[in-house]
C-alpha cells in the first residue's frame, strides 16, 4: 500500500478516534449532568413537600392505625413535576391534579426502601414515557407513616440527548470526511518532494550517471536533510567508482609494464643473453626489481581486500625503536641516492601489531624516498611523550600542494601533477593502520621545502595481548 494512502488512513483514523472519544465523553457527561439535575430538582421538591406536610399535616392515630391528612399538594407542583403521598403500606393518600387519573405504579423496591427509612430514585414507564421518581419516607418519631413521591418526565432530557447525539454523529462523520480530504492533501503535499527525489533517482540510475544530484529545497526540514544526505552519498559513490576506474587503469598499467619488462628480458635470455654473465645478471636484476614492484601492488590490494572483510590485529607490547631501526635498515637498500638517516631516538613500547606497524613505517619512508630527489635527506625520529609516542618522517623533497594535502590519505588518490609511479594506496593504508591502533598520522608540508609525516600512537597499557578488528573507512 502506498505511503500516501497509509498516511491518509492513519490521519483519518487518529482524528476519527479522537472525535469519537470526545463525542462519547461529551454525551456521557451531558447525560449524567441532565439526570443529576433532574434528581436534584426532585429531591428539592420532595423536601419542600415534606416540610409542608410536617408543618400542616394532621396525623391521627386510632389504636394501631396511623393515618395522615395532607394539605393541598398542587401548590408544590408544576407542569413537569408530579407529586403523590402514600401511606406506609403504599396506599394513596393524595396526589396533584396534573397526574389526572394516572398514579405512580406501586413498586416493592420503593415501598421496602421507604419502610426501612431510606429515600430512593427509580425510573419507571407510564404510557411509554419514562418518568424519574424520587420517594422519601415520612416519619412519625422513629416510625415511618408514609412517603412523599415526586416524579418528573424525562422526555425533555431524552429529546435533548437525542438531538446532541444526532449532532455529534453528524459532526463526527463530517469531521472524518474532512479529515480524509485534509489528510490526502497533506500526504500529497508532504510526499511530493519524495516523489521528485524518486524520479530524480530513477533518472540517475537509468542514465548510470552518478554526477547528477537530487534537487534541494533549502527548507532545512527532514526531507531536505535526506536529500543532502543522498547527494553526499552519491558524491562518495561517484568518487569511489571513479577511484575504482582509476585503480583498474593504474593496476593494469602497473602490472602490464613489469610483465612487459619481464617478458622482454626472458626473450633476451632465450636469444643468448644467458650465456653472457653480465647480461644475465642485468636481466635477472631487472626481473627481480619488477617482481618486487608487482609484489608490492598485490600486497596492497590484498591488504585492502582483507581490511574490507574485517582484518584482525594481534595487539601485544611492541618496541617501536627496534621496528624503526629495522625499517631504516630495509629502506637504505632502496634509497637510490637519497640520504636516509636516523634523528632523535627514544625507547618506547606501545600496544600494537608489529607487522602492521612496520608496514606503516615502510609506507611512510618509501613515500618520502619516492618524492625526494637524489642527494636529498629523509630523517626518521622517535619521541616518547607522557601519553603519546611520536614518530616523524621528514624529507627535503618536492612537498605537497595545499589543494592535495587534505586528500593524500584517501583511498586511490593520486595528485594530478604526480609523475611518480604508484596506486595511491600506501598512505591510506598507513593511516588506516594508525587509526586501528588508536592513533593517527598528521602531515605538514611546504612546496619546494619538503614534508613531515608524524605518526601518533597512544602509550596505553602494554601488559596484555589482545585481538582487535581492523575496520577501515571507505574514503
Amino acid at each position: 500500500m502506498p505511503i500516501r494512502i497509509r498516511f491518509t488512513l492513519w490521519y483519518t483514523f487518529l482524528l476519527g478516534a479522537i472525535l469519537i472519544a470526545f463525542s462519547i465523553l461529551l454525551y456521557l457527561v451531558l447525560k449524567f449532568s441532565l439526570h443529576n439535575q433532574v434528581d436534584r430538582n426532585l429531591q428539592d421538591r420532595a423536601q419542600q413537600v415534606g416540610a409542608g406536610i410536617i408543618a400542616q399535616a394532621v396525623i391521627r392515630q386510632s389504636g394501631n392505625v396511623v393515618g395522615i391528612e395532607v394539605p393541598e399538594l398542587n401548590v408544590f407542583s408544576s407542569p413537569a413535576i408530579f407529586i403523590q403521598v402514600v401511606q406506609a403500606d403504599g396506599s394513596l393518600v393524595t396526589a396533584t391534579d396534573n397526574l389526572g387519573k394516572q398514579r405512580f405504579p406501586p413498586d416493592k423496591q420503593i415501598l421496602q426502601a421507604n419502610q426501612e427509612g431510606h429515600s430512593i430514585y427509580k425510573t419507571v414507564t407510564i404510557d411509554q414515557t419514562h418518568l424519574r421518581i424520587y420517594s422519601a419516607p415520612i416519619r412519625l418519631g422513629a416510625r415511618v407513616v408514609g412517603a412523599v413521591q415526586v416524579g418528573q418526565s424525562l422526555k425533555d432530557v431524552e429529546d435533548t440527548l437525542n438531538q446532541v447525539l444526532v449532532f455529534l454523529t453528524a459532526g463526527t462523520v463530517a469531521g472524518l470526511v474532512l479529515a480524509s480530504i485534509v489528510g490526502a492533501f497533506l500526504a500529497w503535499t508532504t510526499l511530493r518532494p519524495i516523489e521528485k527525489i524518486n524520479r530524480a533517482a530513477m533518472r540517475i540510475v537509468s542514465a548510470q550517471d552518478l554526477k547528477q544530484r537530487l534537487p534541494t529545497s533549502n527548507t532545512k526540514d527532514e526531507i531536505d536533510r535526506l536529500t543532502v544526505t543522498i547527494n553526499g552519498m552519491l558524491e562518495r559513490l561517484d568518487n569511489f567508482f571513479q577511484a575504482q576506474v582509476r585503480l583498474s587503469a593504474d593496476v593494469s598499467h602497473e602490472l602490464r609494464t613489469p610483465l612487459t619488462v619481464i617478458r622482454g628480458n626472458v626473450d633476451l635470455l632465450r636469444r643468448g643473453a644467458a650465456n653472457d654473465p653480465n647480461e644475465l645478471n642485468e636481466a635477472l636484476s631487472i626481473i627481480d626489481g619488477e617482481l618486487d614492484r608487482m609484489s608490492r601492488i598485490v600486497a596492497d590490494l590484498l591488504l585492502l581486500s582483507q581490511a574490507d572483510a574485517g582484518l584482525s590485529l594481534r595487539m601485544q607490547p611492541v618496541e617501536l625503536d627496534t621496528i624503526l631501526l629495522d625499517v631504516y635498515r630495509q629502506a637504505r637498500v632502496t634509497a637510490n641516492g637519497v640520504i636516509l638517516q636516523l634523528g632523535h631516538e627514544d625507547q618506547a613500547v606501545v600496544q600494537g601489531d608489529a607487522d602492521r606497524l612496520k608496514q606503516l613505517l615502510l609506507n611512510l619512508v618509501t613515500n618520502a624516498l619516492k618524492h625526494t630527489a637524489p642527494g636529498g635527506h629523509v630523517t626518521l625520529s622517535l619521541y616518547r611523550e607522557p601519553e603519546w609516542v611520536r614518530i616523524t618522517v621528514t624529507d627535503t623533497g618536492r612537498g605537497i600542494a595545499p589543494t592535495a594535502l587534505p586528500h593524500i590519505f584517501e583511498r586511490f588518490y593520486r595528485a594530478e601533477n604526480n609523475d611518480q609511479k604508484g596506486t595511491g594506496l600506501g598512505l591510506s593504508i598507513a593511516q588506516w593502520i594508525a587509526q586501528a591502533h588508536g592513533g593517527q598520522i598528521t602531515v605538514t608540508s611546504e612546496l619546494g621545502q619538503g614534508s613531515t609525516f608524524t605518526l601518533w600512537l597512544p602509550r596505553g597499557n602494554t601488559d596484555r595481548v589482545e585481538t582487535r578488528p581492523l575496520k577501515l573507512s571507505q574514503v
